[in-house]
């Protein structure tokens, strides 16, 4: 990936780093009341309910700071705090956001075997779409997240290829690929298909959207 972790091209846009502060100056929630920022956390306090429309997730926090961006690095820590008993259980990252029905997530879950969960995914106008290299049908990617600790998470996502990684606790192997070109920049943001949980330590870096 030409813009991915370790630098860019020759030739390439000037990178853009976002401070996404864990304040609520810096985030814009779909439900306000559902977060709170605290001990340097952004933490969605419980699950949200269906907006309706196309299948999606159903809560989320976009990043207000900084611009547009269309190749993006997020960097950050993520914990899911519903119990592990709770087999669906999940937090997105969330990127080129255009608007609540136009827009990249990744799914970190600790069931691989339903469709919806733990993958990358597409939402253009309607239901999401999985579009992710590893699900074969069966299972996709092995689970990212089968416990309530903290975890590291970087998504690399460059605009020019559509080429997209998911690493997970400092693997150099991704646990997840893809490839998609459909949104040429958005925002990045944080949340819960229909559960809950937190991130820390937000880093976002990337290449500013055209205007």
């Amino acid at each position: 990936m030409s813009t991915a972790h370790g630098g860019q091209p020759p030739g390439a846009p000037p990178e853009h780093r976002v401070y996404a502060a864990p304040t609520p100056q810096h985030w814009d929630p779909l439900t306000e009341a559902l977060w709170s920022f605290e001990r340097g956390q952004v933490v969605l306090t419980e699950p949200g309910t269906s907006p309706g429309g196309p299948r999606r997730p159903f809560e989320y926090a976009i990043v207000s700071a900084g611009p547009e961006l269309a190749s993006v690095e997020i960097s950050t820590q993520v914990r899911i705090d519903e119990p592990v008993a709770v087999n669906n259980r999940d937090v997105i990252l969330v990127w080129n956001y255009q608007s609540p029905t136009r827009f990249y997530y990744a799914h970190l879950s600790q069931d691989n075997t339903i469709y919806p969960h733990n993958g990358i995914f597409k939402v253009d106008d309607a239901d999401r779409v999985r579009i992710d290299d590893q699900r074969d049908g069966a299972v996709g990617a092995p689970p990212a997240i089968d416990d309530t600790d903290w975890h590291d998470v970087r998504l690399d996502y460059d605009a020019a290829t559509g080429e997209v990684a998911v690493h997970v606790d400092g693997s150099e192997q991704p646990l997840m690929t893809a490839t998609d070109t459909s949104f040429a920049g958005g925002r990045v943001g944080f949340g819960s298909f229909d559960n809950h949980g937190r991130t820390r330590q937000f880093r976002v870096t990337g290449t500013p959207a055209a205007s």
